[in-house]
């Protein structure tokens, strides 16, 4: 599938960022522009988000071969890969199978591992398959405003970062109706398949992911990442380093940007 993007820079090496669930390249532009100062940064929409193309297929090796295929189109052999949260299983996914074409590693909020209990249990983690259903419900033909479908999200999404990060996707259309810019039904159909994590036990026994270093960063109060999970970590990855940022939830990058991009520049060198 090919993909949408935006670029920024022109400083070698290359460096791609995918996004994760509900999101989209243009909630990277800042990070992207600082980064592009030393790389040639590369911001894409995964299926089924942004603009990117629609398709009822949606899983992890489907995502990470359509990473593939983006670098071949760019004639990208290697680069640093960075993905959060769903994007960060895209990128673990294509480091499996393609470690060669991986000049660094870095996960954002998310470990190798199923989430099914801790997105259905944990008050830390976004109740995923209900947030989509409170989206699928809007009548958007009744919208007038934004300001109309976050209200009528409140009744169900308590949060209003997490409506605003959501509502980002709400767009008009040719004939200035609301639309969607995600594909909701394949999303809510596949949020099992999206929850899963990588055969952490199999790679283990292979002696783990190799070949490039790794950084996890975490939210100190997102539950994404646990002490717990550390150990599964540094199994399947064993280069990995992981560091938690304070004071922040699973949305890192934007709760506390700067100090992100320390530990970016820091990890990169």
């Amino acid at each position: 599938m090919k993909l949408n993007h935006r670029k920024y820079g022109n400083s070698a090496p290359p460096m791609i960022i995918v996004h994760g669930l509900y999101g989209a390249s243009d909630n990277w532009v800042s990070i992207a522009r600082n980064l592009s100062e030393h790389y040639e940064v590369y911001l894409i929409d995964q299926r089924n988000h942004g603009d990117s193309p629609w398709s009822d297929t949606f899983n992890y090796e489907v995502m990470k071969e359509d990473l593939r295929e983006f670098m071949d189109d760019h004639q990208i052999d290697k680069a640093v890969l960075m993905g959060h949260s769903m994007g960060g299983k895209t990128a673990m996914f294509f480091a499996r199978d393609y470690p060669e074409r991986v000049q660094s590693l870095i996960v954002v909020d998310i470990a190798p591992i199923p989430y099914h209990d801790l997105a259905l249990s944990s008050h830390f983690a976004a109740n995923h398959g209900k947030m989509i259903e409170a989206m699928m419900d809007l009548n958007l033909d009744e919208l007038e405003t934004r300001e109309d479908a976050d209200k009528a999200l409140a009744t169900k999404i308590g949060s209003p970062r997490i409506r605003m990060f959501l509502l980002k996707n709400l767009t008009r259309d040719e004939n200035q109706q609301f639309a969607w810019k995600i594909n909701l039904p394949v999303l809510h159909r596949n949020l099992d398949t999206i929850l899963d994590g990588l055969d952490t036990g199999e790679i283990k026994k292979q002696g783990g992911i190799k070949g490039f270093p790794a950084l996890f960063i975490s939210g100190e109060q997102s539950g994404y990442i646990t002490p717990e999970t550390h150990s599964v970590i540094k199994e399947t990855f064993p280069a990995a380093e992981i560091v938690t940022i304070p004071d922040t939830g699973h949305w890192v990058h934007a709760e506390k940007p700067d100090l992100f991009l320390k530990n970016i520049h820091y990890f990169l060198g």
